[in-house]
C-alpha cells in the first residue's frame, strides 16, 4: 500500500489552490453541496496613522450545509463500520473502556439531547471542563451535532481562568467533573467549577468520574446541577432519534483560548465546513492515514491538537485511536510505552517536551521488554525540536523497525487550525529539527520588516501569504484584537491582499527548509546580534548535564541584551536544598557557558545560568521565556493559572532569591 500523497501535490495545489481546496473538501460529506470555494475581502490597510485596519473576511465553501458529528460519526455507522473502535481509553488509575463507532453514535446523540433538554440550541455555547475522558470527546460532538459551539477548557484550570472563558463566551451550560485523577490521587473539582459558574450558566452538567467523595457532599445547586449519567439516561435509546443539525460551512464550530501571561487570553473561532476540510485532509496526507491504524495524540483534549488530531481528525478518517487520562510517570514511567504495545499503536504524536523528559529518564535506549513494533509513523507538535531529541526520537523508537520511522514534524498554531508546515512521509527530505516544507496548499514566506522576503540563512518573520481553509475567522467578541494581532503588520502585501503574521521568526536553509526560531518576541539582542532562544536552547540540551532550558534576554548595560538561561539539570538535588542546587550551578555554570559558545559563537554565551527543577510551560508544552524574564527582572507577573506547571515559577522564584542572597 502506497503513501496517500505525492509529491505531484504540491504542483497540483500551487497551480490552483482553490481547486485543490475544493477536491479536499470532497472528502466530506455535505448535505447542500457548496457554490464558492472561497469569498475573500483582505484586510484593509490604514489609510492614516489613527484610522485602523479593517479586519479580513473569508468565507469558504458559501452555500454548504453539513454537520460535523455526521462526518465524524453517523457516516462510518452508514458506511458498516459500526462495530469498528473508535477509542481505546485508559485511565490514570488503570481503568480501560472501548468505544466502538455504533456506540459512540448513540452516546453522542444522547448527550446532544441531554444538551437540547436543557435548553441549549444552535448557536449557543457551552464549556467542557474536562480531563481526557470519554465524556470530553462525546460532549464535543454533541454540541456539533445540535450546532452549538463548543470551548474546551483544561481540566488542571483555576476556577479563575474557567470562569473568565465561560464569561467570555457567554456559555449556557458547563460541563465538568466532581473530580479527576492527577499522579495517582484523585482531586476533587467540583468546587472550582461552582466558582467558576456562579451567576453565569443556566446548568451543570456534572460527570461522575472519581467518586471519591460521597454523591451526598459533592457541591450542588438544585435547579442548576444535572448528573451526566442521568440526562443521558432519559435520552432516547435510538440515535436517530436526535438527528444532527445541518449548519452553514460558516457556522462556528469551537472556540479555543491561547494562553499566556500578559493580555486577556484570545478566543479564536473556528467554523464548520472549512475547519473539517483543512484538519480531514492534513490528518489524512502527513500522517498518512489508513483504515488500520490506531493513532495516539498524547495532548490535552483542552489543547487544539487534540481538537484537530484526536477528536476530529481521526474521526474524520475512520480510524482508531487512543486516550490516555494521565500523566507519563504514573504509575511507572514506562506508561506510554506499555499503552504503545497494548494497544498496537501505529502513529505517535507527542510533543518535544514529553520527549525530553524520556530521553532524560531512559538514556540512548528504551527499556526493554516492550514489543513497539506497531508503530510506522512518529510526529512532533507543540514547539520546534531540537535536532538532539529529533535523532534520539527516532533511534530509540525505530529499534524494533526495519528501517528509521519518519518523523512528522509540524508546525501550526490555534489560529491556523491544523498543520501548515510539515513533511509528507515517503515524500519530503527529513532534516532533524526542521519542519520542512509547507503542507500542499499552504503559502508560507519568511520576510522581513517590510516584507520582502528574505535570503536563505537570513532569519525574518513567517508569514501565512494567502487563506487557508482552517484559519480562525477572528477574535471572540474583538475583531479588531483579531486584526492588530494578526494582520495589520503586513495588510495590502502580496496577491491576495495581506500576510497573516504567525508570530515565529523563521530561517530557510539552501535547500529551502524551513527552521522555527521561537517567538519573535523571543530573540534576544546583544550588541546588535540577534540570537535565537531556540539555537541557545538547543546547543544546551545538547550536553548529557541537561534535560531542558529555556533562554531569554535580560536587560545589560553594556550589550543592551544579554543570554539568560534556565537549565534543567539531568541531576537533580532535592527540590528544597537550595543551597544544593546552588553548589550544582557553580559546577556547571562555565562549562554550560561554554557549550552555547561552541555551539553558536562567543557571542551567544549566556551571562547569567540560572539551574532550576523545571521551567514555566503553556499546556502546549511552549516554554514561556517572557515570563522567564519578568522573574529575572523581580517585575509583576500577570495570569499564570493557564500554565501547565504553575508550580515552577515559585521554584524559580526562590532559586533567583538565593542566587542574589548569595
Amino acid at each position: 500500500m502506497g503513501w496517500n500523497v505525492t509529491a505531484e501535490a504540491y504542483a497540483r495545489a500551487e497551480a490552483d489552490p482553490l481547486a485543490f481546496w475544493a477536491q479536499a473538501a470532497d472528502r466530506l460529506q455535505w448535505d447542500t453541496p457548496w457554490r464558492e470555494v472561497l469569498d475573500w475581502t483582505p484586510p484593509a490597510p490604514s489609510a492614516t496613522p489613527t484610522t485602523p485596519t479593517t479586519p479580513p473576511a473569508a468565507r469558504w465553501f458559501t452555500g454548504g450545509r453539513l454537520n460535523a458529528t455526521t462526518n465524524c460519526v453517523d457516516r462510518h455507522v452508514a458506511a458498516g463500520l459500526g462495530a469498528k473502535v473508535a477509542i481505546h481509553w485508559e485511565g490514570e488509575d488503570g481503568e480501560r473502556r472501548t468505544v466502538t463507532y455504533a456506540d459512540l453514535q448513540q452516546q453522542v446523540a444522547r448527550a446532544a439531547h441531554a444538551l437540547s433538554a436543557l435548553g441549549v440550541t444552535a448557536g449557543d455555547r457551552i464549556v467542557i471542563y474536562l480531563p481526557v475522558l470519554v465524556e470530553t470527546v462525546v460532549a464535543t460532538l454533541a454540541a456539533f451535532r445540535i450546532g452549538a459551539v463548543a470551548s474546551l477548557v483544561f481540566g488542571g484550570f483555576s476556577a479563575e481562568a474557567v470562569r473568565f472563558r465561560i464569561a467570555d463566551t457567554g456559555a449556557k451550560v458547563l460541563v465538568t467533573s466532581d473530580g479527576q485523577y492527577r499522579r495517582g490521587a484523585a482531586v476533587p473539582v467540583k468546587q472550582a467549577a461552582d466558582e467558576a459558574a456562579e451567576g453565569l450558566v443556566d446548568h451543570v452538567l456534572v460527570v461522575r468520574r472519581t467518586g471519591d467523595i460521597p454523591r451526598s457532599e459533592v457541591p450542588w445547586t438544585p435547579g442548576r446541577d444535572v448528573w451526566w449519567h442521568e440526562a443521558l439516561a432519559a435520552a432516547p435509546a435510538d440515535a436517530a432519534d436526535h438527528a444532527p443539525l445541518s449548519v452553514d460551512a460558516e457556522h462556528p464550530l469551537f472556540i479555543v483560548y491561547t494562553s499566556g501571561t500578559t493580555g486577556r487570553p484570545k478566543g479564536l473561532v473556528h467554523t464548520t465546513g472549512g475547519y473539517l476540510t483543512h484538519a480531514g485532509w492534513a490528518h489524512w496526507a502527513h500522517f498518512d492515514a489508513k483504515p488500520t491504524d490506531v493513532h495516539w495524540c498524547t495532548a490535552d483534549l483542552a489543547w487544539v491538537t487534540a481538537h484537530t488530531y484526536a477528536i476530529v481528525g481521526p474521526l474524520l478518517n475512520g480510524l482508531t485511536e487512543v486516550l490516555y487520562e494521565g500523566t507519563p510517570d504514573t504509575p511507572h514511567r514506562e506508561r506510554h510505552l506499555e499503552i504503545i504495545q497494548r494497544y498496537g499503536v501505529t502513529t505517535y504524536y507527542t510533543a518535544p517536551t514529553l520527549l525530553r523528559t524520556l530521553h532524560s529518564w531512559f538514556g540512548e535506549d528504551l527499556p526493554a521488554g516492550y514489543d513497539l513494533s506497531s508503530l510506522r509513523l512518529l510526529g512532533t507538535v507543540g514547539e520546534a525540536i531540537n535536532p538532539e531529541t529529533w535523532r534520539w526520537f527516532q533511534r530509540a523508537f525505530s529499534a524494533q523497525a526495519s528501517a528509521p520511522l519518519p518523523i512528522i514534524d509540524t508546525w501550526w498554531q490555534s489560529e491556523t487550525g491544523a498543520a501548515m508546515v510539515a513533511p509528507l512521509p515517503g515524500v519530503t527530505a527529513l532534516k532533524p529539527g526542521s519542519a520542512t516544507h509547507p503542507l500542499p496548499g499552504i503559502a508560507v514566506e519568511v520576510v522581513d520588516d517590510d516584507g520582502a522576503p528574505v535570503p536563505a540563512g537570513t532569519p525574518g518573520t513567517l508569514v501565512v501569504t494567502r487563506p487557508w481553509p482552517g484559519m480562525a475567522r477572528t477574535v471572540w467578541g474583538d475583531p479588531q484584537r483579531y486584526v492588530e494581532a494578526y494582520w495589520s503588520r503586513y495588510a495590502g502585501h502580496g496577491p491576495w491582499g495581506g500576510y497573516f503574521v504567525a508570530g515565529d521568526g523563521a530561517m530557510r536553509d539552501a535547500d529551502g527548509h524551513l527552521w522555527l526560531l521561537g517567538r519573535l518576541d523571543e530573540v534576544v539582542n546583544v550588541s546588535g546580534h540577534r540570537l535565537s532562544t531556540i539555537e541557545i536552547e538547543s546547543a544546551l540540551v545538547a550536553h548529557p548535564a541537561v534535560t531542558e532550558a529555556g533562554a531569554t534576554g535580560v536587560p545589560d548595560p553594556l550589550t543592551g541584551q544579554a543570554v539568560a538561561v534556565f537549565v534543567v539539570p539531568t541531576r537533580q538535588p532535592p527540590a528544597r536544598d537550595l543551597a544544593a542546587w546552588a553548589a550544582l550551578e557553580g559546577e556547571l555554570r562555565e562549562e554550560l557557558r561554554c557549550a552555547v559558545a561552541r555551539g553558536i559563537g562567543p557571542i551567544a554565551k549566556p551571562a547569567h545560568v540560572v539551574l532550576v527543577p523545571e521551567v514555566p510551560r503553556t499546556r502546549s508544552g511552549k516554554i514561556l521565556r517572557r515570563l522567564l524574564a519578568q522573574l529575572h527582572a523581580g517585575a509583576e507577573l500577570g495570569d499564570t493559572t493557564s500554565l501547565q506547571n504553575p508550580w515552577a515559577v515559585a521554584r524559580i522564584a526562590a532559586a533567583l532569591d538565593h542566587e542574589e542572597a548569595a
